[in-house]
């Protein structure tokens, strides 16, 4: 075989293998030769981390597998399609009161998209989502208190509603035509487009009773639970390794006081970070037991939540670059504006 073949050969073989599954055996082949030991840890923190959110994105799959198999999300597309205004503030409400975490959410961001949703109210959705939800609510209050508490969840709506006035500004001027990536936007996967066969003027709640129907909730369960699963993988990866080499008690160190650059600071530190909002829960109030200000704890929730590496891991593998770059600003700016809100807020009662 000459040189020419075998090259030819290995790129086939490996153009089958997915890129992020490249990555994460990479990775550990290079913490296998600079510091073994990490390897184990990693491969535990990883699969520990799979377990504990595998009940949340379960039920965030099959509720996307429904939503497309019974014609359930061109109701939600005709809902959230109407007047923009009213379209926007009910997909913030919604989504401040959904029970999906930020990388659980993506199937249904996707089967919206790909139901016709304008983005704008899909955007006030994706940002309001992962931050609050009822139960969330509750297990905040005797941790954080009421005010932190009732603060998370304005800025759970507020950022939600403001993003997507926001992006429906930048549709109407001719940004963000096409949000889906392109390989998302064929065939059946993720929620897109599929069998106008499946479209209906009513949801068709016993879809288990029509084959095509069966086969598009099999599909779409296959395909969105493999998306989400590969990114996942190699996003807790990544945390493992944060978690290993960026010890907890040092942050407070860093963002206790009232300094101006501890807010920034803090969301730099949440960016990365993997928070779910119950996760979150005890970590952020035994950091501001520590010296961690309010309004530092409420960014690095806010920021962790949006921005955090599992997430936007998630919307980069779905959306274009421009969306997601504006789906990373949006974040960014929320979280120091609600956090400078709050700490002024904080000031005035002071």
């Amino acid at each position: 075989m000459t040189t020419a073949e075998l090259t030819r050969s290995l790129s086939l073989r490996f153009g089958r293998i997915d890129r992020v599954w490249i990555a994460v055996a990479l990775i550990f082949a290079a913490l296998a030769v600079l510091a073994s030991a990490q390897v184990p840890a990693s491969a535990r923190f990883t699969i520990e981390a799979l377990i504990g959110i595998a009940p949340y994105l379960a039920v965030s799959v099959a509720v996307a597998a429904f939503a497309r198999a019974s014609g359930l999300d061109h109701q939600i597309g005709r809902a959230f399609s109407g007047n923009a205004t009213r379209a926007i503030l009910l997909a913030a409400a919604f989504g401040a009161l959904s029970p999906f975490c930020s990388c659980g959410v993506v199937p249904i961001i996707a089967g919206l998209l790909g139901a016709g949703v304008p983005l704008a109210p899909v955007m006030a959705f994706w940002l309001a989502s992962p931050l609050m939800d009822p139960e969330m609510f509750i297990l905040m209050l005797p941790v954080m208190g009421f005010e932190f508490s009732v603060a998370k969840m304005l800025a759970a709506f507020g950022i939600g509603a403001i993003a997507g006035f926001a992006t429906h500004i930048l549709v109407k001027g001719g940004a963000f035509a096409d949000a889906l990536r392109p390989q998302l936007t064929k065939g059946c996967g993720s929620g897109c487009g599929g069998s106008s066969a499946l479209k209906t003027e009513k949801v068709v709640w016993s879809f288990w009773s029509e084959p095509e129907r069966r086969s598009a909730f099999a599909g779409e369960a296959k395909t969105t639970g493999l998306f989400l699963l590969k990114w996942l993988t190699l996003a807790f990866l990544l945390e493992s390794l944060m978690v290993s080499y960026v010890p907890a008690d040092k942050i407070a160190t860093y963002l206790g006081g009232g300094e101006w650059w501890t807010i920034p600071a803090a969301i730099l530190v949440g960016v990365p970070t993997y928070l779910n909002g119950y996760a979150a829960i005890p970590l952020v109030g035994g950091l501001m037991d520590l010296g961690m200000t309010p309004a530092a704890g409420l960014a690095f929730m806010i920021a962790g939540g949006i921005t955090s590496i599992p997430a936007s891991m998630a919307v980069f593998a779905l959306v274009r670059g421009g969306v997601f770059a504006w789906y990373l600003s949006l974040g960014l700016l929320g979280s120091l504006a609600v956090a400078y809100g709050f700490a002024l807020y904080l000031a005035v009662l002071a």
